[in-house]
């Protein structure tokens, strides 16, 4: 059926209609049809013949037009049954086009099943006229069956409808998530580079006296800088997808939690790495938190523990990875870096830890962050291996 459903509704209309005008002149369907008059029948004739096609045909705009394809199939429909013309399987267009407007009928929704209703009124006060044996309750009954028709592509309808408000929702969620993702990803990446190359910049300064450290802390701002624009590259190039990828091909590849240690290092904090057992085949959005936890956290240590000495411990096993994080000063007992006095605490703009814990806890991991009884600052995490990508 996926075929069928994959072609353009006018042409499924198109070749329904076809196949539906076929059936009425093919044995022994042709002579199966509902009859309403019971009026005494006459031989077949270049009139029926006409109006069969009048009930089957204009089914092939029943969901364009099916105020019009109603019109045309229920004047064919009475007039065919007035005439005492034999009966025709393709009498049952009535029902297929009273379902037609319930269920695609988009403008005037009251106004065509009142005309409708009107027309079947007169259609049954011509069959009395013409001598028909049915009394006001055979009317009646036939009436409600229409009607049930009628209300069974008016449910279609709303159901349908329903369906599309609850994708339109979904994909709100969905892109409203993605955003917020992104914004998380650019914190991340900003502030970690751009806190490095500020607190580089600023120790630049002291150095003109040592042209060889001077040059070592410039190359360390050329290399800060130079990898800060690949990965602004990278996201920006995710903000402009069209979303064919698969969702893993839009996560940016986490780097090695070595070469961040060893980057804030050449800055001039005092970092030390410290890696217990091998790292299990992790999802890439598992990676990714780990690598943003210790960029997070270095770059809060730069902010308001520089100099103070600050580990990184990645302990691993088949299912988890913990991160931990601890700095021996913070801001309670040490000033933050002099180049970041000016506005430098604001930076994060409350993005930083907050972020890191819907991240860990969207993977179904734990995240704790806080001051250590003992002095300095505490962030650990434990993240599932198979953290959602």
């Amino acid at each position: 059926m996926r075929w069928w459903e994959a072609r353009p509704t006018a042409v499924r209309d198109r070749e329904f209609a076809l196949v539906f005008t076929v059936l009425s002149f093919t044995s022994p369907l042709s002579r199966i049809g509902p009859q309403f008059a019971d009026l005494p029948v006459h031989g077949a004739s270049v009139a029926s013949v006409l109006l069969t096609f009048g009930q089957t045909l204009p089914l092939a705009v029943r969901t364009r037009w099916p105020a019009a394809c109603l019109a045309v199939v229920g004047t064919s429909f009475a007039v065919h049954q007035c005439l005492g013309c034999p009966p025709t399987f393709g009498s049952l267009g009535l029902y297929i086009a009273l379902y037609s407007v319930g269920a695609h009928q988009e403008r005037l929704r009251r106004a065509v099943p009142l005309a409708a209703m009107g027309g079947y009124m007169v259609f049954g006060v011509a069959l009395h006229k013409l001598g028909s044996p049915g009394d006001l309750i055979d009317y009646l009954l036939i009436y409600m069956v229409l009607a049930v028709v009628w209300g069974l592509g008016v449910l279609i309808r709303r159901q349908r409808g329903q369906e599309a408000a609850r994708r339109h929702l979904s994909a709100q969620v969905a892109i409203a998530a993605e955003r917020s993702r992104m914004a998380r990803e650019l914190h991340d990446v900003v502030t970690h580079h751009v806190t490095a190359m500020v607190v580089q910049a600023g120790a630049a300064q002291y150095l003109t006296a040592s042209p060889d450290r001077l040059n070592d802390a410039l190359d360390a701002i050329n290399g800060t800088g130079r990898r800060a624009l690949a990965e602004l590259r990278f996201l920006l190039g995710v903000l402009e997808a069209t979303g064919d990828a698969e969702p893993q091909e839009r996560t940016p590849m986490p780097g090695r939690v070595a070469d961040l240690v060893e980057q804030t290092r050449a800055g001039g904090q005092p970092v030390q790495l410290v890696e217990d057992g091998e790292q299990p085949a992790m999802a890439i959005g598992a990676r990714l938190a780990a690598y943003r936890i210790v960029q997070e956290s270095l770059t809060n240590a730069v902010k308001y523990a520089a100099g103070h000495q600050t580990l990184v411990r990645l302990a691993h096993t088949p299912g988890w990875t913990e991160v931990e994080v601890t700095t021996a000063g913070t801001a309670d007992d040490t000033p933050e870096s002099a180049v970041l006095r000016n506005g430098g605490p604001h930076v994060s703009g409350g993005r930083g830890l907050v972020g890191l814990r819907e991240r860990v806890e969207m993977l179904g991991g734990e995240f704790a962050a806080g001051s250590r009884p003992e002095g300095g600052f505490r962030v650990h995490a434990r993240i599932p291996a198979g953290g959602a990508s």
